[in-house]
């Protein structure tokens, strides 16, 4: 079929703390950027998944727009990230938002809103 199976507890504490830690990475420019993180999403990995949403975030906190392009796959990478952790840890969706606003708090960064 195609589908991976649900990510384990052990994962999610992974993604968790990526998030929350403060390392910034240098971003090129928005072509290969793009390319990268389409390059992550297509690896279906929540890890993966977890670096296209802290990257773009990172960017937009660096007063950087994004092209509508990336503004889709951060929403993308967002609803991911959301049900990986309602279908996992059986929580619902505010309670898996309050988990990553708090991992990226720590990296002084927001999770964002849905489009």
């Amino acid at each position: 079929v195609g589908l991976r199976k649900v990510t384990k507890n052990g994962q999610l504490v992974r993604v968790i703390d990526f998030l929350g830690e403060n390392r910034r990475k240098r971003h090129q420019d928005w072509k290969d950027r793009f390319k990268e993180n389409t390059d992550r999403m297509a690896d279906g990995s929540l890890l993966a998944v977890a670096e296209v949403l802290k990257c773009l975030l990172e960017v937009q906190s660096g007063n950087k727009v994004l092209s509508f392009r990336e503004k889709k796959m951060l929403d993308r990478a967002r609803h991911m990230l959301i049900t990986e952790m309602c279908t996992s840890r059986s929580v619902s969706e505010t309670q898996a938002v309050s988990v990553y606003e708090k991992a990226l708090q720590k990296a002084k960064l927001h999770f964002p809103e849905a489009m």
